[in-house]
């Protein structure tokens, strides 16, 4: 028996109805679980089968769908080589999940950058404060909803109408 069928018979053991779905794709096995049990999962993964390692955390926003947030938690064991996701879906404009921090220390920065693109709540978090954008700012910059900005490219053929909009073309003009 490999250590990934190992693993996923032991979690729907433990937790059973917790356990929401398991699927395969490309060779990743991924398991998706109930947002308000993944500490208890996480902790039970690292202990008990060796997960020592959080390799990735990322979320995904799948707007207008509900649920509409995904966090994607991908643990690898040393010991076994083993790669392996844990997901929870997320509803609502405030997702909230439980930290995991006290379980990998390396979420703590993978967490911050999920609250701050994505707006996510990480409870019991150590630190959890903006780490890429200022302070100040306001949204979320990742979440689909997020007003789009941008400035047009200048070209050869465009360069007269993009080139006068600049704030320097204003002050020749004066």
């Amino acid at each position: 028996m490999s250590h990934l069928s190992h693993t996923l018979s032991e979690l729907q053991a433990a937790f059973g109805t917790d356990i929401q779905a398991v699927s395969e794709f490309r060779g990743e096995t991924t398991v998706v679980v109930e947002p308000t049990r993944i500490l208890a999962i996480s902790q039970y993964l690292h202990d008990q089968l060796s997960y020592t390692f959080l390799a990735d955390l990322a979320a995904v926003d799948y707007f207008p769908e509900e649920p509409r947030f995904a966090v994607s938690y991908v643990l690898f064991s040393l010991a076994q080589n083993t790669r392996f996701r844990v997901k929870v879906f997320l509803e609502g404009d405030e997702p909230s999940v439980d930290s995991v921090s006290g379980v990998w220390l390396s979420a703590n920065w993978h967490e911050r950058e999920a609250y701050d693109l994505m707006g996510i709540h990480f409870n019991n978090h150590p630190d959890l404060r903006r780490i890429l954008m200022p302070a100040e700012w306001e949204g979320h910059p990742q979440r689909k909803d997020y007003p789009l900005g941008y400035e047009e490219i200048q070209f050869s053929f465009n360069w007269r109408e993009v080139d006068g909009t600049k704030s320097y073309a204003k002050d020749r003009s004066e």
